[in-house]
């Protein structure tokens, strides 16, 4: 069911606005807008944020938070490994580490799960 305080975009990735969650009698209860290159235009959705059976692209997906986050990968010889928040816990547990790497996160919550 499509929240109105929640953040959405289409399945395609374009913005969108929604105004009522309570509109229209036809199944198109959650009114909005998508904006285009030339501006915003308006659309109704089903209440689960389907606009259409044949074309699925403006359908609404929530955009979850984004998250950003710095680790530290120990390799080791045996192949394992180790992550880490900070480099100096991973230096702490350098004991046959053959390599200490640095990854940047940037990911959706929720991603790969």
């Amino acid at each position: 069911m499509i929240d109105i305080n929640k953040k959405y975009r289409t399945r395609v990735g374009r913005e969108v606005r929604i105004y009522a969650t309570d509109g229209g009698q036809c199944g198109t209860r959650i009114h909005g807008a998508v904006k285009e290159k030339d501006g915003w235009y308006m659309l109704a959705w089903s209440k689960n944020g389907v606009v259409s059976n044949i074309d699925r692209n403006l359908d609404l997906i929530e955009v979850c938070p984004r998250h950003k986050r710095t680790v530290w990968v120990n390799v080791y010889a045996d192949n394992t490994n180790s992550v880490y928040g900070t480099k100096m816990r991973a230096d702490g547990d350098k004991h046959l580490r053959i390599a200490c790497i640095k990854v940047e996160l940037d990911f959706e919550e929720g991603e790969g799960l």
